[in-house]
């Protein structure tokens, strides 16, 4: 027996919603100002966002949020990824909502006027733009509290500054199951987002390599051109599956494995695209390079790939 898994139309509206208001920012703008320490223009791409209703997905009814399926948050940050949006989108949409529970601040997460990052050693020991975010939260088995940005680290990805982060005593009590729900949506949203920037990657070495021209013939034509893209395509369709399913199960062994899957998709198609593009796309100048950074960022965020084989292995 097969399992037919679809999107209904109105999660389909909402992904074509979520890449119109996306398609029509400029966002290869939006992220070298980011990396610039300039986030207003950021963060008008999550005020957009927030009027969407992607910041509200995780956030629970009461607090005037959407208490949405998880299938429906994975729908979402697919495309975010697929627009590389700056800014702690796994923390803030899909782990500090679990994390603050029933904490009014969710409220302000919902209305996308609260960004929140996150730190949740030792899986994830420092917190992406702790130095922009209005809250930091730092969880373990001891519970969540409050935090505060210490020392900078340089990431791949100069839109992301990684900062330790330090308690400032203000904590309150989370169960461990809560702490180990809000990682495995961490690691479910970076999953998501891996897959969506694997497509834009794809489409951006699609049209280019109508557009490139070897020995007198655009290099779209040659075979070993088709078969590679192809590749990439097949690894994208058997990596989605499975970020929806682990959406659906919350397993960690499914987690972890649609992890691994988006991972090596969104690796592959970075290197194809590379390939297709040459040496230009990897100039700062050219916007390719902003996805293939974010790629080699996120491989590395909140589990690598092979903290996640090893979960896989361990689960069997």
């Amino acid at each position: 027996m097969t399992v037919d898994f679809a999107l209904d139309q109105q999660q389909r509206d909402f992904a074509a919603s979520i890449d119109a208001a996306l398609g029509a920012a400029d966002l290869p703008g939006a992220i070298r100002a980011w990396s610039a320490g300039d986030v207003a223009p950021g963060r008008k791409v999550w005020q957009q966002l927030a009027n969407l209703g992607v910041t509200a997905l995780n956030v629970p009814e009461k607090f005037d949020g959407l208490g949405a399926d998880p299938v429906d948050l994975v729908v979402a940050l697919e495309r975010l990824g697929r627009w590389c949006v700056p800014g702690p989108v796994t923390e803030s949409i899909a782990v500090a909502p679990i994390l603050l529970a029933g904490d009014d601040r969710c409220a302000g997460l919902a209305s996308g006027e609260l960004i929140a990052t996150v730190a949740l050693p030792p899986q994830v020991p420092r917190a992406v733009d702790a130095d922009t975010a209005g809250l930091v939260l730092l969880a373990g088995d001891a519970g969540v509290g409050e935090g505060k940005p210490g020392q900078r680290h340089e990431s791949v990805d100069p839109s992301r500054r990684l900062y330790d982060v330090t308690a400032t005593g203000a904590a309150w009590q989370a169960s461990k199951a809560d702490v180990k729900r809000a990682y495995e949506f961490g690691v479910l949203a970076t999953a998501a987002q891996l897959v969506g920037s694997a497509e834009a990657l794809l489409i951006a070495a699609v049209d280019y390599a109508k557009q490139r021209a070897q020995f007198g013939r655009v290099i779209g034509s040659y075979q070993a051109i088709k078969h590679k893209l192809a590749d990439v395509h097949i690894a994208i369709e058997l990596a989605r599956p499975l970020v929806y399913g682990a959406a659906l199960s919350l397993k960690p062994r499914d987690v972890s494995a649609a992890r691994v899957a988006a991972g090596e998709a969104g690796l592959l198609a970075a290197r194809s695209a590379l390939q297709t593009h040459g040496a230009i796309g990897f100039t700062q100048e050219h916007d390719l390079s902003l996805w293939l950074l974010r790629v080699q960022a996120w491989r590395s965020a909140w589990g690598t790939s092979e903290e996640h084989r090893r979960r896989v292995l361990e689960a069997l």
